[in-house]
């Protein structure tokens, strides 16, 4: 993409939200929007979904959002056809031989109790397609094979160019805001010159696609992921089922003290054949390449998420190593985040200030995890990196569900502190945190307390119904924004959110609580009504 380029004056589409880039988070931001009923417009260089089938760790915040869209059941049903649920992430010298250590001994061990969700696998190019298909549904507009060539901003919106890669036809397009969803090497990024803080590049990596018949070498073992360190290769496999296919992503080569880190120099067939062999510990079985895929494993982080109407999301905005499976995770929590504010805006219930909580709530988040995914790498993979200057390993659960917001869209309570994350099951409804699962049964049916989020502003509150309930009817007029009241009678309700039996929680359309009063004292409309304006900046 050049520099600025005179944009034609007529307008072919007008949009309220551009976002470029398809792929897994680009079409996570398409569905997300049009889940709160703006349907924007996507576009995506390539001519369809994934062809890669990568596969995704998808984590229970993220299932939580599948769950609140509807394709919670169907990414499920995927998922078991292809990998065996509840598996090992441990480490290995080759598949066939010496077990290192066990990270994890099973996927969802000691988590179910935090979310009605669970964590699974699925490969890219199987959920993209879900995600595709759901989005369209509810109204998104998706144009693949379609490049944008140009953009510009002012003070009311953006102007941009896009190509018909097939027709070679070129429209110009208007919208209020724009996401760059446009993966790690992002042009928009770098046309509007944010530079990127951390790491670097500390290899030269590649995946590669291979077929053969590695079920004698699992020996019954379930395995979800499966990393190889020994002389010759450090990296990780990832076996499908009926396990005659797979991927082996490799690091490093040679020495482990001082390895080989561009894996992808003279990376010939019969090389990648070689590693895949090296990595299996045999060469007793026979091993078609099928593809490979280059890549840097890289660990940085975007200096800032928002310029003006533009906003980063994804690799665009964050690239950790993928030791841990947080990147796309990551990358969706950054969609979710956006969608409800700028669709708020869009839809007129919002000041526009309020998009100016994005950066301030998603980047800290991003750099914390971006050097947890870091902190796996070296361990596991890359000890010759050293340790010096590196986080301490978080529980993956607390990367996972117990981060934390801190913005003008979150009202603290007095004594707070302005921690990154904790363990989710210590966060008691506190306000920037993710408000807390608790199974209920509402009408004969058992739910969780996340499937009353997802779309409005939610109030809780326990048994003294009428003065909160009454309140927030009058704030919800009086602000022009829609709540959602629950009446809870459940005695866990209180302990699980920190309150007493007269209190409330506020929590917004993103499951994070925003505000929280411990007992009906000052329940009021008033109340509610000062802490939806300074939510919402309005």
């Amino acid at each position: 993409m050049r520099g600025l380029v005179k944009i034609m004056s007529t307008v072919d589409i007008e949009t309220p939200v551009l976002i470029v880039g398809g792929s897994l988070v680009g079409m996570s931001t398409a569905l997300l929007l049009a889940h709160h009923g703006v349907p924007a417009l996507m576009v995506e260089h390539h001519r369809g979904t994934a062809i890669h089938p990568r596969a995704a760790l998808i984590n229970q915040r993220t299932m939580e959002i599948f769950r609140t869209v509807g394709v919670e059941q169907i990414v499920m049903q995927k998922s078991g056809e292809q990998f065996d649920q509840d598996g090992a992430v441990m480490s290995v010298e080759t598949l066939a031989g010496k077990e290192i250590a066990y990270f994890i001994p099973n996927l969802n061990e000691n988590v179910r109790d935090v979310s009605p969700t669970v964590r699974v696998f699925i490969t890219q190019s199987l959920l993209e397609p879900l995600l595709k298909s759901r989005a369209q549904e509810l109204g998104a507009q998706l144009r693949f094979s379609t490049e944008m060539i140009s953009f510009d901003q002012d003070a009311d919106g953006v102007t941009a160019q896009i190509r018909d890669r097939d027709s070679g036809k070129i429209s110009t397009v208007r919208a209020r805001y724009m996401v760059a969803a446009d993966g790690s090497r992002s042009r928009i990024r770098e046309r509007l010159g944010i530079g990127m803080r951390g790491r670097g590049v500390f290899s030269n990596s590649a995946t590669i696609y291979f077929r053969a018949n590695v079920a004698p070498l699992l020996r019954g073992r379930n395995l979800s992921i499966i990393m190889v360190v020994n002389p010759t290769l450090r990296g990780f496999f990832r076996i499908e089922k009926p396990y005659q296919s797979g991927f082996l992503a490799v690091n490093t080569l040679g020495s482990l003290e001082r390895p080989d880190t561009d894996v992808t120099k003279d990376l010939t067939e019969e090389r990648s054949r070689e590693l895949v062999h090296a990595a299996l510990g045999t060469k007793d079985v026979p091993v078609t390449i099928e593809d490979v895929m280059p890549w840097q494993s890289t660990a940085d982080v975007a200096e800032r998420f928002q310029q003006d109407r533009v906003f980063l999301a994804g690799d665009a905005a964050h690239v950790m190593p993928p030791y841990g499976g947080f990147g796309g995770n990551t990358g969706i929590a950054d969609a979710h985040n956006l969608a409800w504010k700028l669709a708020l805006v869009v839809l007129g219930k919002a000041g526009s200030d309020l998009l100016s909580t994005y950066d301030p709530e998603r980047r800290p988040v991003a750099a914390f995890t971006v050097e947890q995914a870091y902190t796996r790498y070296v361990t596991r993979s890359a000890q010759y990196l050293g340790t010096s200057g590196m986080q301490q390993a978080e529980n993956d659960l607390n990367i996972e569900l117990g981060y934390r917001y801190h913005s003008r869209a979150v009202i603290p309570e007095s004594g707070d502190d302005n921690g990154e994350h904790e363990n989710p099951r210590e966060s008691h409804g506190r306000p920037g945190r993710r408000a807390p699962h608790l199974f209920l049964e509402r009408v004969g049916e058992k739910i969780s307390t996340l499937d009353l989020f997802g779309r409005n502003f939610v109030l809780l509150a326990g048994s003294e119904r009428h003065a909160w309930h009454d309140s927030a009817i009058a704030a919800a007029k009086e602000v022009g924004v829609a709540i959602d009241v629950h009446l809870i009678q459940a005695s866990a309700f209180a302990d699980a959110y920190g309150i007493s039996a007269s209190g409330a929680v506020l929590v917004r359309p993103d499951g994070f609580v925003a505000w929280r009063a411990k007992s009906v004292e000052g329940a009021s409309a008033t109340t509610l009504i000062h802490a939806l304006q300074a939510i919402l900046r309005v």
